[in-house]
């Protein structure tokens, strides 16, 4: 069964920048798709950005060319590199497969404030 654990959210100022982390246990790691999603208080879990197996990157319009995701496929860890934050991008973060995401972990807090 999958484990998921996000970490490294917080409170920032705009224009500052964190790194997530998702700890990924009880999978095969290596084969499977991964994304960030981010959810806000009444709105829908929207997908935000995606890695393949082969390392093929996707981003949402919200947060191309600001956000970085990247895979650890020996550690196997999912990050999401935040640069220039706004205060629009305040959610909670959660790390899950791209495909049929499932098991859904606590999430990570990040707040950004203006």
């Amino acid at each position: 069964q999958v484990r998921l654990v996000e970490s490294g959210g917080g409170l920032v100022q705009a224009g500052e920048s964190l790194r997530l982390s998702c700890a990924v246990s009880g999978i095969n790691f290596k084969l499977a798709a991964w994304a960030w999603y981010r959810q806000t208080p009444g709105k829908q879990r929207e997908l935000i950005a995606s890695i393949t197996s082969s390392g093929i990157t996707t981003y949402d319009d919200s947060v191309k060319g600001r956000f970085i995701i990247s895979r650890d496929n020996v550690r196997t860890f999912v990050r999401l590199q935040m640069n220039s934050l706004k205060p629009e991008d305040t959610a909670r973060y959660y790390c899950n497969f791209l495909n049929q995401p499932q098991g859904w972990g606590r999430g990570t807090q990040v707040t950004v404030s203006s």
